[in-house]
């Protein structure tokens, strides 16, 4: 999986929303915002050409004390999401 080009991850007033940058990126009727582990995986993956469930779990075992099979549970939820608002192609 990859990130699209044009969102970006952006602190709001202490809320991370990924942002939609470019005209045909725009659409003000999903605003996207994530939780601090969700920020922090979109951090760590947003300059990877690409990345899997796995690397997804990896680090949330580095960076929370999570067990491997429920960081790649999470992990998997957390990239269905991304694909289906479209913030990221498989």
């Amino acid at each position: 999986m990859k990130i699209k080009p044009g969102f970006t991850l952006r602190d709001v007033c202490g809320e991370y929303v990924i942002v939609a940058e470019g005209r045909e990126n725009i659409d003000f009727c999903n605003i996207i915002s994530l939780n601090e582990s969700s920020a922090y995986l979109w951090k760590k993956v947003q300059q990877k050409p690409s990345f899997t469930v796995e690397d997804l779990a990896i680090f949330l075992t580095e960076e929370y004390d999570v067990d491997m099979e429920t960081a790649v549970a999470d992990s998997q939820k957390l990239t269905e999401q991304w694909l289906s608002v479209g913030i990221v192609d498989d």
